[in-house]
């Protein structure tokens, strides 16, 4: 055992090396401090530093209904006037896996967007206005400027969505988390008016599927691409697609934002119901706003995969089964709508740049809830 550091009195030149009394000072001052909350892994001032850097991203995303600023204790935002009899509508979600590759590849600038996206997706379906957004942002040691960059695109998803960026939370859990890792969660609020709330009940046989197309695998299945990379033993930031695209950008390009769109179009009042496709693609979610007694009958033929999903399915030997119920292999978001009125829908939804597909239609009840014909091309 080493000398006991309260006892030693000797002159300088009798000390080990290692001991010197400057080092002896500063040791007794740490002792006299006691151990601090940053000797066990937490750094308040870097979570200081952090409100003060993203408080100018949360400024931008401000409505007229915002009220306060961040740092408080709770986040203040009033109900827009115009709703006659507003319904609150909320949202939560995460981004799942798509987390290992940002982090693993240094790709922090949009996984924000997706948080915002998933949320806000999901409150469209009942032709809720997004509001407010809050985020949760957790890690293993605080890095001021990787947070910052990630909560700035978080903003970024919430003017594409047009709700503020009320407030959020920082935790720094060492023990919890890896050093450099971090994990994401969102939760969003909207207002619907009562009388134009869709739950489904307006869906019914001979309503068409207006198909809007997504980005890439948006934000769900990243456990199975994560699979299929490593099983590969291939480099993503190096592999190209048929497309001419290197995998890591089809794989980190961030969810589609359907917020304007999406309630352009159901403002007209001629959507009967809506779909976020997410995780258990087709099967999983479009049977969630329609009845039991009806079918979606799915024309494969009528749109072409982004290329990440070919190349998913053939260098993972994905069957397609499989991929249907996985991924949303190229449409994210569906409208229901009745064959009148299909036209004047699609209209507006290519005014505010969306690219509508026709994918099928619902019928009575056959089978399953989701059937499809045709191939993918």
């Amino acid at each position: 055992m080493g000398p006991h550091i309260g006892s030693v009195d000797s002159p300088d030149d009798t000390l080990p090396e290692l001991f010197t009394q400057e080092a002896i000072k500063s040791m007794t001052h740490n002792r006299q401090k006691g151990l601090t909350y940053r000797d066990a892994g937490v750094d308040i001032n870097a979570g200081n530093a952090l409100i003060e850097r993203i408080k100018p991203h949360a400024k931008r995303t401000a409505r007229e209904e915002s009220l306060g600023a961040l740092g408080g204790f709770g986040a203040f935002f009033k109900i827009p006037k115009r709703y006659s009899k507003p319904i609150l509508v909320s949202s939560t979600d995460g981004v799942g896996t798509k987390l290992k590759l940002a982090i693993q590849y240094n790709r922090h600038s949009q996984i924000g967007e997706d948080l915002v996206a998933m949320c806000v997706n999901d409150l469209i379906v009942s032709n809720a206005e997004p509001l407010f957004f809050l985020d949760y942002y957790a890690t293993g040691q605080l890095d001021v400027d990787v947070a910052e960059v990630v909560i700035a695109s978080i903003a970024d998803g919430c003017e594409l969505a047009g709700c503020a960026l009320a407030g959020g939370e920082t935790a720094e859990m060492p023990g919890m988390y890896q050093k450099d890792d971090y994990d994401l969660a969102g939760f969003c609020v909207g207002v619907a008016e009562e009388s134009n709330i869709l739950d489904g009940s307006r869906v019914g046989a001979g309503d068409i599927l207006i198909g809007l197309p997504s980005s890439g695998p948006h934000s769900n299945g990243y456990a199975l691409i994560r699979r299929v990379i490593t099983n590969a033993g291939i480099k993503p930031d190096t592999e190209e697609l048929a497309s001419g695209e290197l995998l890591i950008d089809a794989v980190m390009r961030p969810t589609r934002i359907y917020v304007k769109a999406v309630l352009n179009a159901m403002a007209t009042g001629h959507v009967a119901g809506a779909v976020h496709i997410t995780g258990g693609g087709f099967q999983e979610n479009l049977p969630r706003s329609f009845d039991s007694n009806l079918t979606a009958s799915i024309d494969l033929d009528s749109w072409r995969r982004p290329a990440i999903f070919e190349w998913l399915e053939a260098q993972g030997d994905v069957k397609a089964e499989e991929m249907l119920r996985t991924f949303n292999c190229g449409i994210g978001f569906v409208l229901f709508c009745p064959p009148e009125h299909v036209t004047s829908v699609t209209r507006i939804l290519e005014k505010t740049g969306e690219r509508p597909l026709v994918i099928g239609e619902l019928v009575q009840r056959v089978s399953e809830p989701v059937v499809f014909s045709g191939a993918f091309t």
